[in-house]
């Protein structure tokens, strides 16, 4: 089995502290929410940040997709410490140093950018049921800076470091220049690139970075609620082989298209054909909170990734990860796993 070294897998992206609290019908009505969502925050939801945390019963957790996923690799692989890298901009506040402590406890060497102009961004996460409503306040994380951060020869090295790249589409809002510069990087070096469609908004407004984007990305994550520039069916699998086939740099690694749709089966491209990974069964009475669960298959499947396991091992990685965070609160997990 090959050994993983420090720092082999980057994630670069939006981190978030997670407010989670159960609500009722009437407060995502009030502020216009869908019971199973991912949105950024605009003017009428910023008094619901402080009604969340005045009326419920609330938890905070370390977020934003891509630090999830990196926090989940880490901890599948859990030794060396390390092995994972992220990247992306908090505020000089309280909620900036929770944030750093919480990745210091995950064992992802995180480098922040660290700016005083905007506080630490946070995501609200209004709970009925299973399921989950996400609201994200960006703030200090619409605020990383390229030049000054990522083009630092200190923080490029640990981008050159590394064998596995992985960043949520959500990262497309705020710098999709720093993407494609890690994403060429990998492509001249036949490195693998990841990125995630995350949410509907991203392919409906940011389309346009996305397809540039895009002739980079060696593995395309997304769910059943992602929908892709001028591809107009509802099926699954076609929109799998549609997003494969589109153009692609390098030639040395055909793309991986993976689609995960709740409790239904994951759908993967393999080769030429299109393949279902049943998903473990869960009672419905074990699910607590699914928030984190697509972030948390991501996690699994690069664990196995970035040691060089085949594409089954991954996605059985990836179930056996959401697997285990659906049954907690936010993105949290036991103290190790017990995955064979």
């Amino acid at each position: 089995m090959p050994t993983v070294s420090q720092n082999a897998l980057f994630g670069m992206g939006n981190p978030l502290l997670d407010i989670s609290a159960v609500v009722d019908k009437d407060f995502l009505d009030k502020y216009g929410l869908k019971p199973n969502d991912q949105i950024l925050a605009e003017e009428k939801h910023k008094a619901l940040f402080d009604e969340i945390v005045n009326k419920s019963k609330v938890e905070y957790h370390a977020g934003g997709s891509t630090q999830n996923s990196v926090k989940i690799a880490q901890w599948m692989i859990q030794e060396p410490h390390k092995v994972a890298t992220f990247f992306g901009c908090i505020g000089t506040d309280h909620f900036g140093e929770i944030l750093k402590q919480k990745a210091a406890e995950a064992h992802v060497d995180a480098h922040y950018y660290e700016q005083s102009q905007e506080p630490t961004g946070t995501c609200a996460a209004c709970i009925t049921g299973d399921n989950r409503s996400l609201v994200a306040n960006l703030a200090a994380a619409n605020c990383y800076n390229k030049e000054k951060h990522l083009d630092v020869d200190s923080n490029w090295s640990l981008v050159e470091k590394a064998q596995v790249y992985y960043i949520a589409g959500f990262f497309l809002t705020v710098s999709p220049e720093s993407i494609l510069k890690v994403a060429k990087h990998a492509s001249v070096n036949n490195k693998i690139f990841g990125l995630n469609l995350s949410a509907p908004f991203i392919s409906q407004f940011f389309k346009e970075p996305l397809m540039k984007v895009m002739p980079y990305v060696d593995i395309i994550f997304g769910n059943e609620t992602v929908s892709i520039k001028n591809i107009s069916t509802e099926d699954i699998a076609e929109i799998a082989q549609r997003v494969q086939s589109l153009p692609k740099f390098n030639k040395n690694r055909q793309r991986i298209v993976v689609f995960t749709q709740g409790r239904e089966d994951t759908v993967a491209t393999v080769g030429d054909r299109v393949k279902v990974f049943p998903v473990l069964d869960i009672d419905q009475n074990d699910i607590v909170d699914t928030n984190g669960a697509g972030d948390a298959f991501v996690g699994g499947f690069l664990s196995e990734l970035v040691q060089e396991k085949p594409l089954e091992e991954c996605i059985r990685a990836g179930h056996y990860a959401a697997n285990v965070i659906i049954r907690r609160v936010g993105c949290t997990f036991p103290e190790k796993p017990d995955f064979q």
